[in-house]
């Protein structure tokens, strides 16, 4: 059975569809016991000098990677990988947070740990010059690049788009994270984890642009993370999806992780000069079910290391 068949069948024996296969991930220890344990985050956020420490930090606290992954599952990760340029520029996912996210999995016990994105710019010299490549291969990840083999039109039954080119490696696995980084982008004002789920599809993909917030909203509902984690180590403030220049950019050492997306994509809206409310999307991804842009009504724990 594939994933989503599964959150089909889980659907329809009543399990709550906004936690998805989430509601299947709880650890043995929060369940036993005589004493009710304390609530696990929702939310956390972890600031640090190091990318690799603050993102295991953030995993940490919401109760570590073997409450997302099971022995054997194969596991998608899916960065934003879409620029030719370097980690300095803050056009993709820091390959550290990447790196450590794989050996995460990895040590949980999954199969495999395939990373993969489908690029703006020329997919190869992407993958290399990002140094996301050379951080998943070390770590023992799988790089794939995509193709047209790889691509299937599917079902989304979305609120704007009914269907779509998708990406069958990441719609196919036992579990996804999705692992953005903290961008300005000229259209949407920001692009954060729902805008990432863009470069797990086919297409022609400028045709989102005639309706981009739901759009997003509409990824989100289908793809269904376990987790988001968010690279916000150094963020594009300004010229943004692609950048080019470092100051451009602006230092913030954070990492911010959930099991909520909306919530994810709101904290991140805090890194920038921009409420959570300005951010259409997240009004209608709350709408849908997917997740709580309050932050005050969010179980978020904060850390500096």
């Amino acid at each position: 059975m594939n994933r989503r068949d599964f959150i089909r069948g889980a659907a329809a024996a009543g399990l709550a569809l906004r936690f998805g296969p989430r509601a299947f991930a709880i650890p043995p220890s929060a369940t036993t016991g005589s004493l009710s344990p304390a609530p696990l985050p929702v939310l956390a956020a972890v600031e640090g000098e190091s990318p690799a420490a603050i993102t295991r930090e953030a995993i940490a606290l919401l109760g570590g990677m073997g409450r997302f992954v099971g022995k054997g599952d194969k596991v998608v990760i899916k960065p934003n990988i879409g620029w030719d340029r370097t980690p300095e520029m803050a056009a993709c996912t820091n390959p550290e947070v990447v790196r450590t996210l794989v050996e995460l999995v990895l040590d949980a016990g999954a199969k495999t740990a395939v990373v993969i994105d489908n690029t703006t710019n020329q997919a190869k010299r992407c993958y290399v010059r990002s140094g996301i490549q050379e951080a998943v291969t070390q770590a023992g990840g799988d790089m794939i690049f995509m193709d047209d083999y790889r691509v299937k039109k599917m079902a989304l039954k979305g609120e704007w788009l009914k269907e779509w080119e998708i990406l069958l490696d990441v719609v196919e696995a036992d579990k996804i994270i999705n692992v953005p980084i903290a961008k300005h982008h000229s259209l949407c004002r920001l692009t954060l984890g729902m805008k990432n789920w863009l470069g797990a599809t086919g297409g022609a993909r400028n045709q989102f642009h005639q309706s981009l917030d739901k759009t997003m909203v509409d990824l989100a509902a289908f793809f269904r993370p376990q987790l988001t984690v968010l690279d916000a180590y150094r963020i594009l403030v300004r010229n943004g999806p692609q950048g080019g220049r470092i100051s451009d950019t602006e230092l913030k050492r954070t990492v911010i992780a959930g099991t909520d997306p909306v919530a994810v994509d709101a904290m991140g809206a805090s890194l920038f000069p921009v409420e959570p409310r300005e951010l259409p999307y997240l009004a209608l991804a709350r709408e849908r079910g997917l997740g709580e842009f309050d932050l005050g009504k969010v179980r978020l724990e904060k850390r500096k290391i």
